[in-house]
């Protein structure tokens, strides 16, 4: 697999802090939403907080660093696996290097036939006065141009669970679509787990536009509220 050559020049993003997140700075010198802020600010959390009650605060701090030190292995690895660059994570005998050896080979095991093109990896995506955020990878899912998005996961999980990733990848997608004329209508969400499972969750066509639907009111909500200027 090997990244295409495009005509795609992504921009590199000024990330900011504030009181309420992650922005970036648009090129009229605005800050905006990163697309992950938006969304923690609009959807429901009482499950999550109910679970950090559940096991307490430092259980589940341990669980949360261990599971982004993983994902944030498996991802760097699988962005030089795409672009045919020394790829194998070091295994020092830990659990987390054992476990992150062990879902890159699912993703590998399982990608190589699907995905056709490699337009960009970890891509910076922004509209100004609106909002901002870096997608996994753009290019073509069996023949269709895609947003993808690999996630790694302690269990995989059912769709109906895993909405605001699709929410974030219409919200890539159509950054995308508007910031260089591609026609990205279909959304692929790949998940490995630690017993090895792998799943596709797609969404195209009226799925896609739902998603996208629902993203826009999300993103007006965020504005209003926080009555941010275009």
């Amino acid at each position: 697999m090997k990244l295409i050559e495009t005509n795609f020049k992504y921009p590199n993003l000024k990330r900011v802090e504030n009181k309420l997140g992650r922005f970036y700075i648009d090129s009229k010198g605005v800050e905006v939403p990163s697309v992950t802020t938006v969304l923690s600010s609009t959807s429901d959390k009482s499950g999550i907080d109910e679970w950090k009650r559940r096991v307490g605060l430092e259980e589940a701090e341990r669980i949360l660093k261990e599971s982004t030190t993983i994902g944030t292995n498996v991802h760097n690895a699988l962005e030089n696996y795409l672009q045919d660059k020394k790829w194998e994570i070091n295994d020092d005998g830990s659990y987390i290097s054992k476990t992150s050896i062990s879902i890159l080979n699912c993703f590998i095991n399982n990608l190589i036939s699907d995905i056709d093109e490699v337009w960009g990896l970890e891509v910076g995506l922004i509209l100004d006065g609106l909002y901002a955020g870096t997608a996994d990878c753009i290019g073509k899912f069996n023949g269709q141009e895609s947003l993808i998005d690999f996630k790694t996961a302690k269990k995989v999980k059912p769709k109906e669970w895993i909405e605001d990733y699709f929410l974030q990848c219409s919200a890539y997608a159509n950054a995308h679509n508007v910031m260089f004329g591609t026609n990205i209508e279909q959304i692929v969400i790949l998940m490995a787990d630690r017993n090895q499972e792998f799943k596709r969750f797609i969404a195209s066509g009226r799925e896609f536009d739902h998603y996208t639907n629902k993203w826009k009111q999300k993103l007006i909500k965020f504005h209003n509220k926080n009555k941010l200027s275009k």
